[in-house]
């Protein structure tokens, strides 16, 4: 029996791939750090500290959009509760920034100023690790990658799938919204964390802190498009993608595609807890807004907009997005909601591959004619009988052979 033999395994990125790669690095960690600490403040090339923090801002966004599309582009799983582990990271490392506070709060006391106000007389229990930057650090993947597994454990094991798997992961993020807005959970209430004073001992809002903070998430951003590119192009993810297209064939196959499921899903989940502990810094608060489930509608959003399962797409559907946020919201808040429901609406009736796949069917049309033009077979040249007889015409008319009209020969043979 002949063995089938699977597709060689390609480079990670091809050669405009790393070029492309390359020069974000380059304009992630030297040229916005020369144009922002460097270039004076009233030159047209400086960057702003608002442009910093919106850019740093949106690129959180951009790695969870990055996670949305392995689970949905990818594996086929629509999630409307990635908001959550976004929060969860944020709140990791808020409670961490809260401890570093120390003695500096309104009420002078080591405990944060909220439960100093609530008349608290010690840390809960689950504060005991929060003044550790390693244990946060830990914290900020465990807590959303334990989560992950316990729900996505069940509900794949049940066969959840399509429609009802969004709507618990809505109805799980809404239900952990309303337990972090409650005061006695320890969690800040309504108001959540704000008021950052140190980073590890360090001014949290000085220039050069934010620019540090904005370079670590940039680089965090492009370390897991690589790492996304190679999970993709590995066995495990031609199997998310067979699971994607057709999960009861990959069963028939012999494949359980649980742990696939499983797996994908906890990544995903961590690749949020990171974006928010990232976040959080940048922005200065973390509350239970962030949980709403219109946060978690908006990532899906994202990943649609820029293109599903395209890597590339959910990063470019991020900052359009937010962008155009930032914007509208300004210019024109009333509408911001109708804009993005109409946006929404309209890529999916009228581009399902997203603003990237637009943009590969353009430039595929455009390389079309200039390819069938190099492949056209030029014409035979005239036999040499044909030619002959042109230069004994020229010479009886006294004329260049060039001067005459094509011979009937010419034609036909134009026309072979």
């Amino acid at each position: 029996m002949s063995r089938v033999a699977l597709p060689s395994k390609g480079p990670l990125l091809g050669g405009k791939g790393w070029t492309a790669f390359f020069v974000a690095l380059i304009a992630l960690c030297a040229l916005a750090p020369l144009l922002n600490l460097w270039v004076p403040a009233g030159s047209a090339f400086h960057m702003s500290d608002y442009a910093v923090a919106l850019v740093g801002k949106i690129m959180c966004y951009a790695i969870c959009a990055l996670a949305m599309d392995l689970i949905w582009g990818y594996t086929g799983i629509l999630s409307l509760g990635h908001g959550l582990f976004f929060a969860l990271g944020g709140y990791m490392m808020g409670m961490y920034l809260m401890r570093q506070i120390g003695r500096d709060g309104n009420y002078k006391s080591e405990l944060p100023d909220f439960m100093v106000f609530l008349d608290w007389k010690e840390l809960p229990w689950h504060w005991a690790l929060s003044d550790s930057f390693v244990a946060t650090l830990i914290l900020i993947v465990a807590v959303p990658g334990l989560l992950a597994f316990v729900f996505g454990f069940f509900a794949f094991r049940s066969r959840i799938k399509g429609v009802y798997f969004s709507i618990i992961t809505q109805a799980m993020t809404f239900a952990a919204m309303l337990l972090f807005f409650r005061n006695e959970t320890g969690f800040g209430g309504n108001n959540g964390f704000t008021d950052f004073k140190r980073i590890l001992g360090i001014p949290a809002a000085t220039q050069e802190m934010r620019m540090t903070l904005f370079v670590l998430t940039g680089l965090t951003l492009l370390g897991f498009f690589l790492f996304a590119k190679w999970l993709i192009g590995s066995k495990f993810g031609r199997v998310l993608q067979a699971i994607r297209d057709a999960e009861t064939r990959v069963m028939f196959s012999g494949y359980n595609p649980l742990p696939y499921k499983l797996t994908i899903w906890v990544i995903s989940a961590m690749m949020c807890g990171v974006a928010g502990a990232l976040y959080v810094p940048q922005v200065g608060i973390i509350n239970p807004s962030e949980m709403s489930p219109a946060a978690s509608i908006e990532i899906a959003i994202w990943t649609a907009v820029g293109g599903r399962a395209s890597l590339v797409g959910p990063i470019v559907g991020a900052f359009i997005v937010n962008g155009a946020k930032s914007w509208l919201t300004v210019a024109a808040p009333e509408f911001w909601l109708y804009f993005l429901g109409a946006l929404f609406i309209a890529v999916t009736l009228f581009l399902p591959d997203g603003i990237v796949g637009l943009v590969k069917k353009l430039a595929a049309r455009w390389r079309a004619p200039a390819k069938v033009e190099a492949t056209r077979p030029a014409p035979p040249a005239a036999s040499e009988d044909v030619r002959r007889g042109r230069r004994a015409l020229a010479a009886e008319e006294g004329v260049e052979p060039g001067a005459l009209p094509p011979l009937a020969a010419d034609a036909k043979g134009a026309r072979a």
